[in-house]
């Protein structure tokens, strides 16, 4: 059995995606780098390099040449850099890594991309939807998408996966979803804008499943969003947590006229690392309504809607549902 590499590895869905390919016998070893250390270190089938993406790989990385590569490494944060810093990982990491596949003559890449390369969504966007990224990282991503299409383009027999994830969430993650779930827990929770907004939301267990799934097609190429289906408004969402809870306390809607200034206000007042930033406030606000096409005219399984996937959730990881004091 062949091995694998997961360059940005050390990450939540690069750690969640190493676990998983391990359990479904897909490789016989992983590799991982990374530039932070991974949680997984220890494990005999893993091995752990740190990697600065930014920088050329050598070529000698590896002991072995993988027979896949996983291309999750970039800098995602919104906001928290500066807008030439997307670039310059996002893009030159890009390059590197398909260089480096080129070396070592690697042919088979699955690339992590995102959802930020279409803009806001107002209406229900497919895969086929023409791209109009709105921030640099989005920006950045799309042209990673592309320099990875020129690579997969050089040579006949490559495979080249690239999957568009929305806000992924799950075990483990302290993303909006956690996050919601809690403020709920502690009856404080308001929606900010419109319970009408849609919001693309994916399991990170679906998403592994994904990954699985579209490999063993044996497509050669292939684009997809992932984010659970039906996409559904903040409402619902908002709905089927309370019913998973058991909570009865009221949920406002608050105006993104009074929830904007008051960010900025608040941003003032404890800098602009705070997490309620006037752009994070902004994007909670704004639609997003990712369609997974392919993945539904290929015949994928989603195996979580969101209630189903707050049931796996809990039972799997009890301790992110209990409030701490």
């Amino acid at each position: 059995m062949a091995s694998c590499l997961i360059i940005g590895g050390s990450g939540y869905i690069g750690t969640h995606l190493a676990k998983h390919l391990l359990s479904h016998n897909k490789f016989s070893h992983i590799y991982i780098a990374d530039l932070k250390p991974s949680s997984l270190q220890g494990n005999p089938s893993i091995t752990f390099f740190q990697l600065d993406v930014r920088q050329p790989i050598p070529k000698d990385l590896l002991p072995e040449n993988p027979e896949w590569i996983f291309n999750l490494a970039a800098i995602c944060r919104e906001p928290g850099y500066e807008a030439h810093e997307y670039f310059e990982t996002n893009l030159a990491g890009a390059r590197h890594v398909c260089d480096y596949a080129e070396v070592i003559e690697c042919n088979n890449i699955f690339f992590t991309s995102s959802m930020a390369i279409y803009g806001p969504t107002k209406g229900a966007t497919e895969e086929t939807a023409v791209p109009c990224p709105a921030t640099p990282y989005g920006a950045s991503k799309l042209a990673a998408e592309f320099i990875h299409e020129g690579w997969k383009r050089g040579k006949i027999g490559r495979r080249l996966l690239i999957v568009r994830p929305g806000v992924i969430y799950g075990p483990g993650d302290v993303g909006n979803i956690l996050r919601m779930i809690r403020a709920i827990q502690k009856g404080y929770f308001a929606i900010p804008g419109s319970a009408s907004v849609y919001k693309s939301y994916g399991y990170i267990y679906g998403l592994l499943e994904s990954f699985t799934f579209m490999m063993e097609k044996k497509t050669d190429f292939a684009k997809y969003n992932y984010v659970e289906y039906p996409c559904e408004p903040i409402g619902y969402i908002v709905k089927k947590t309370k019913k998973f809870l058991g909570s009865s306390a009221p949920v406002l809607t608050v105006p993104m006229w009074v929830l904007v200034p008051l960010s900025h206000i608040v941003q003032c007042i404890l800098g602009s690392k705070n997490p309620i930033h006037p752009v994070r406030v902004k994007k909670v606000g704004t639609s997003t309504h990712l369609v997974p096409k392919v993945l539904l005219d290929t015949g994928f399984r989603f195996n979580y809607n969101y209630l189903g996937s707050l049931e796996h959730w809990s039972r799997i990881a009890p301790e992110d549902f209990k409030l701490k004091t």
